[in-house]
């Protein structure tokens, strides 16, 4: 079995080529894959309101992490995984430090970097750029 793919502007194409010579071509459109991304990026922002959302947005991030290789969304994508990850690392520093009362400036720090985590995300997205450039 091999499978190939190809990027282009609108879409996603992925060619899938059997034992038996059979090949099976699936295309995704890279509109879809944006808007994915845009309802990631607001998944982590209600997340500072449930936390849960975050749950489901780093669990959509690596089920859907192959289908974005090779366009400007795999860099946001991992922008957004470095976010939860380092996140999750800053709260529980916070909570830890709590006793001695620097958990709470460490909570309202990861709460500014987070809006700006996302803002930057969004508005990135928005202009169809990758995070890293």
């Amino acid at each position: 079995m091999l499978s190939t793919a190809m990027v282009s502007d609108r879409a996603i194409t992925k060619a899938l080529i059997m034992d038996n010579n059979t090949v099976i071509i699936t295309e995704k459109p890279i509109n879809k894959l944006t808007q994915l991304t845009l309802i990631i990026y607001i998944l982590y922002a209600l997340s500072v309101f449930a936390g849960i959302t975050a749950i489901a947005a780093i669990i959509i991030n690596y089920i859907k992490r192959e289908e974005v290789q090779g366009t400007f969304l795999a860099s946001h994508f991992r922008w957004q995984i470095r976010t939860f990850w380092y996140g999750v690392l800053w709260c529980v520093i916070g909570f830890i430090t709590m006793p001695i009362l620097v958990g709470f400036i460490i909570w309202a720090a990861a709460a500014i970097w987070l809006v700006y985590r996302l803002v930057k995300g969004v508005l990135n997205l928005n202009d169809e750029k990758p995070m890293y450039h």
